[in-house]
């Protein structure tokens, strides 16, 4: 899959498929980020929880390389510059 393909994926999951069944992504991360906050104990950001999902498809993407965890990868890394521009 080229990148032009990832991305067009990923656009297609984050404003069609994923966003309709989990809301906005810079609200869905604001609640995550809540969550986390006091799952952790200290404040976690939308934007810091956005990182942290892509971690974990980094993560997952070095122990398999699967397009699904790529794009997604793709995914949050949007979410995470949606959540930039809302500060």
């Amino acid at each position: 899959m080229d990148r032009g393909e990832v991305l067009k994926q990923a656009k297609f999951l984050t404003m069609g498929d994923r966003n309709d069944a989990h809301g906005e992504p810079v609200a869905n991360h604001a609640r995550i980020a809540k969550i986390w906050s006091v799952i952790l104990g200290i404040e976690v950001t939308p934007y810091q929880a956005a990182l942290c999902m892509a971690g974990q498809k980094l993560a997952r993407a070095a122990y398999k390389p699967l397009e699904d965890s790529l794009i997604d990868l793709a995914a949050y890394a949007a979410i995470a510059a949606e959540c930039v521009d809302e500060k």
